[in-house]
């Protein structure tokens, strides 16, 4: 049993500034999100895009933005489940509450703080026979370890960022990569097109277009993918199938809470961006309220507030007294401490 005192639900931008918010405050927490890695769409979908309303950065990349959060979480030392999903929740009779993954993970704590996102995002999956049997038996819709693709044989399908990063970078690791995409047009940043150009014609990547997987076949894992190019079908012996067709954004079990829903988004109170359910609130995009807006800079002041009510519900009775970090300094949960160098009394003569 996982125990702390903020469960987060998702961790892209919202989620991650949670933390900082909440360790200010003494507060510690431990995120869970359905993707294999932090970071949420910023991640996944446009890491490589410019993000150009973050206050203090003209512009910033969605993917350094989110190394830039997990580096001022980390001085508060926050816990993470990757790769699993928020399933179900009970609540205890002291008012906490029990979040089970689908994998069966427990965690425990008084405070949920439900920062989904659009929701727990789902792989966008390719309608193929047998395709839930080769799962993670060779077909696999995350890369979380490259080194997994060491001297093997890769097929990639897909025609966004995902799948033109991946295919140039496991050009260095994977024995042979083809890409595959059903248009000959690729939507992506103009120098991983160039560079996915200049490694088709070094061969280092077997591209197919306009193209589809039509079969996948083997045993027990992936051997094969049938494509099917301008009518004819041909058979590629492989050891990996890699679908990056994007994810698909859902509330999934979330909205089986009894928690208060309108239009696939969950409704809070302004004052704190609680939900209908005690201890449990919604913040960033997966909440919705009058004259809500869907912004990162939205979702950072919703978690300021969050953190100051859950702080009084931890802590009933217990007053906090705001101070400035530029006064007070930041000290970790890791033994660390910042502050600004203090003022001394000199005289000059």
């Amino acid at each position: 049993m996982i125990q702390t005192d903020i469960l987060i639900i998702g961790a892209g931008p919202t989620g991650l500034f949670t933390v900082f918010e909440a360790g200010l405050l003494k507060m510690r927490c431990h995120i869970i999100d359905a993707l294999p890695q932090a970071g949420g769409q910023c991640s996944e979908l446009y890491p490589k895009k410019p993000i150009y309303d973050i206050p203090g950065f003209p512009e910033i990349l969605a993917g350094d933005l989110t190394e830039n959060l997990l580096e001022q979480g980390k001085q508060f030392e926050p816990g993470f489940t990757l790769g699993e999903r928020a399933d179900t929740i009970e609540k205890l009779e002291d008012g906490s509450f029990i979040v089970t993954t689908n994998k069966g993970t427990k965690h425990a704590a008084p405070i949920i703080a439900i920062a989904g996102g659009l929701g727990s995002f789902e792989p966008r999956k390719p309608d193929l026979e047998h395709i839930d049997f080769y799962e993670n038996r060779g077909l696999n819709y995350f890369i979380k370890d490259p080194e997994v693709y060491r001297n093997k044989r890769v097929v990639i399908s897909g025609g966004g960022d995902s799948a033109l990063d991946w295919s140039i970078f496991l050009t260095d690791v994977a024995k042979e990569v083809t890409l595959i995409h059903r248009r000959n047009e690729f939507r992506g940043a103009l120098d991983s097109l160039e560079k996915v150009q200049d490694l088709t014609a070094q061969g280092k990547i077997n591209l197919i277009t306009p193209a589809v997987v039509t079969k996948i076949g083997g045993e027990d894992h992936i051997e094969k993918v049938v494509v099917s190019k301008e009518g004819e079908e041909v058979t590629i012996d492989t050891d990996y199938f890699i679908p990056l067709f994007g994810l698909s954004p859902k509330l999934g079990p979330i909205a089986n809470w009894g928690l208060e829903i309108e239009k696939n988004a969950i409704k809070v109170d302004t004052f704190d961006y609680q939900t209908n359910i005690p201890g449990i609130f919604a913040i960033g995009d997966v909440n919705t309220y009058p004259g809500k807006l869907k912004l990162i800079l939205c979702g950072f002041h919703e978690a300021t507030l969050m953190c100051q009510a859950a702080y009084k519900i931890i802590n009933p009775g217990k007053r906090y007294i705001l101070k400035y970090t530029t006064v007070s300094g930041i000290d970790g949960f890791d033994g660390s401490r910042k502050e600004a160098p203090k003022a001394v009394v000199k005289a000059l003569v």
